[in-house]
């Protein structure tokens, strides 16, 4: 069966970036449809990534704080990993909230259609399910496709031994000895979950860091505080991978040419993500790809084709959930009329290990390359009442700031909440306040945000809570 129908946005893709697309054109009069290939709304952040992730990693916070707990004498029982229990409790989470986001949609008259689709001109795009075959006729499209996996070559994913996020995040088996390959954010967020309920863990990577994107003195305080939890092998690569007897045979090889082999119950291929965009024949109607493989869009997420917008992981990095979510606004807006652009001073990035690691704007190296001159300012959390009372004292709030106009070039937290703290920097940043206006703002204490106020304070030479090394009688 085939029928043909008109909108005036079609939105592909059903995860935050597209939902929210489709919300807020909804929201701004246009009659809308959002088409999704699963039969589960949400995307990849919903149903395997984001949501479910951080589902597992709340347990294993929980865990390690029952067992840092009984340093000070409380003590519990040792925990029971009962693993079909959180899987049935991870899938009623997403089942719920994926609902959520199919009641909005009803509320907002938002047609929803299930099935692949595909260009056939720049007008029109044909969607495929098991029932029928529909050509949705629009005025203007806005793709948000997402991501997937990236998957090495010679390497087969197999559901039972060789895993993607997907896999690790399915909970259908609870390996002995498990390999991570990758040691960017995904790796390490597994690493952190899997080593937390029994498992051995190792993360293998090329790198000589663990997130090279980041300074390595906060790098440094992050394996300082997870190495008494899974083994990090970096500069390492992966010589073989052979299955018997039921288990994984990886030989590896460092950059001292020391080569060994070792027994794993499941290995993990965690080495990032790539655009979504193969099945939609983009090709055949001319939208221009990058050589990256990302869609290229101008600052209103629109693509070299005026009615056909892209938003999220296709436009490429950060990869990131909120990111796609005020793109999906901007391109729905200008769609409407509006004169908007996506041009965001700073996109804060999370890695919710333990601790976590939260950063926005530039790093140190960042400022060195850019030949900017900056000064930083760190508090070491051993000087956070709140921190130490709370067991986590192994973190840091560092901020890097610009010696010329005093204003805020990046910031960067590891420990616990860091992803909940680091909001005040990146507003901080969009607003363009001088660091004065963080040291003058009165911080609640004891709590771990007053850390920021307090890096400000180390900057303008007013701290009390440290050695004040800018005081007068030091100088």
């Amino acid at each position: 069966m085939m029928r043909d129908i008109n909108t005036q946005v079609l939105v592909i893709g059903s995860g935050p970036a597209g939902y929210s697309a489709a919300f807020r054109s909804s929201d701004l009069g246009l009659k809308t449809i959002l088409v999704e290939k699963h039969h589960d709304l949400g995307g990849v952040c919903l149903n395997v990534g984001c949501i479910p992730s951080k589902l597992l990693l709340h347990l294993s916070r929980v865990i390690r704080e029952v067992q840092e707990i009984s340093k000070q004498g409380v003590f519990f029982s040792p925990p029971i990993i009962n693993l079909n229990q959180i899987k049935e409790h991870k899938n009623t989470i997403i089942k719920n909230l994926s609902s959520g986001i199919r009641s909005m949609a009803k509320s907002r008259k938002v047609d929803v259609l299930h099935g692949f689709g595909s260009f056939v001109n720049a007008n029109v795009v044909q969607v495929v399910n098991e029932k029928e075959v529909i050509n949705i006729h629009f005025e203007n499209v806005i793709i948000a496709t997402g991501s997937k996996p990236i998957q090495l070559p010679n390497i087969n994913i197999d559901k039972k031994y060789i895993w993607n996020s997907n896999q690790a995040l399915s909970l259908n088996s609870l390996p002995k000895r498990l390999l991570i390959i990758g040691s960017g954010i995904i790796g390490l967020e597994m690493a952190t979950f899997y080593s937390s309920i029994g498992c051995i863990v190792d993360v293998i990577d090329r790198c000589n860091q663990v997130l090279p994107i980041l300074d390595r003195d906060i790098i440094q305080v992050f394996t300082n505080s997870v190495k008494k939890y899974f083994n990090i092998l970096l500069e390492t690569k992966i010589e073989d991978i052979t299955i018997q007897d039921n288990k994984i045979l990886v030989t590896v090889n460092n950059n001292n040419n020391n080569q060994k082999s070792i027994l794993y119950d499941a290995v993990l291929v965690a080495v990032g993500r790539t655009p979504n965009i193969q099945e939609l024949k983009l090709e055949s109607i001319g939208v221009k790809i990058d050589e990256h493989g990302f869609i290229s869009v101008n600052d209103q997420l629109c693509t070299n084709i005026p009615n056909i917008y892209a938003i999220g992981d296709i436009v490429g990095p950060p990869m990131l959930a909120h990111k796609g979510i005020h793109q999906g606004h901007i391109a729905a807006e200008v769609i409407a009329g509006y004169k908007h652009y996506f041009e965001p001073i700073a996109i804060p990035s999370v890695s919710y290990t333990d601790p976590e690691i939260a950063w926005v704007g530039m790093s140190e190296s960042d400022a060195i390359s850019k030949n900017i001159n900056y000064e930083v300012a760190s508090f070491p959390w051993l000087a956070s009442g709140r921190a130490v009372v709370s067991n986590c004292s192994n973190g840091v709030t560092k901020l890097i700031i610009n010696k010329d106009s005093k204003k805020i070039l990046g910031g960067v937290i590891v420990g616990r909440n860091a992803g909940e703290l680091l909001s005040e920097i990146t507003l901080a940043m969009e607003m363009g306040c001088d660091i004065e206006d963080i040291s003058l703002t009165i911080h609640p204490h004891p709590t771990l945000c007053e850390s920021i106020g307090l890096s400000a304070q180390i900057f303008e030479g007013s701290i009390t809570d440290l050695i004040n090394l800018k005081s007068k009688l030091l100088n």
